[in-house]
């Protein structure tokens, strides 16, 4: 009955960085957050943060999340900065790989190795 009660809501991140979250919201209380970046020039997305409130793990609230952005972004490619124990079967059932270095997607990798002007 929680599954069916929760609202996802796009929203800004609370930290500056470039970030938006997903907020996961059940009575007027946020039980959830998916923080995430998207580049629409090289159609990249990364899951940055995921947190779920602990009597709503393990309903299919977190995959329910990751695929309302799946849905949201059909042409983006999903990867990951997470690697601990919470989040690491969940982002594996759903098929999101580790991000490689720092997280960033490919033009800003590159921008990094060969900064502009140079």
């Amino acid at each position: 009955m929680a599954y069916r009660g929760v609202e996802l809501l796009p929203s800004p991140s609370p930290e500056d960085g470039g970030e938006e979250c997903l907020l996961l919201v059940h009575i007027r209380k946020v039980v959830g957050r998916v923080t995430y970046r998207t580049c629409d020039e090289c159609a990249e997305g990364v899951v940055t943060d995921v947190v779920l409130d602990e009597p709503f793990r393990g309903c299919g609230l977190g995959t329910r999340a990751l695929s309302h952005l799946r849905s949201q972004y059909p042409d983006v490619i999903w990867r990951t900065t997470l690697d601990n124990r919470l989040t690491r079967d969940l982002l594996r059932r759903m098929r999101i790989p580790k991000a490689d270095v720092g997280g960033n997607c490919s033009h800003l990798r590159s921008a990094v190795v060969a900064p502009a002007g140079s």
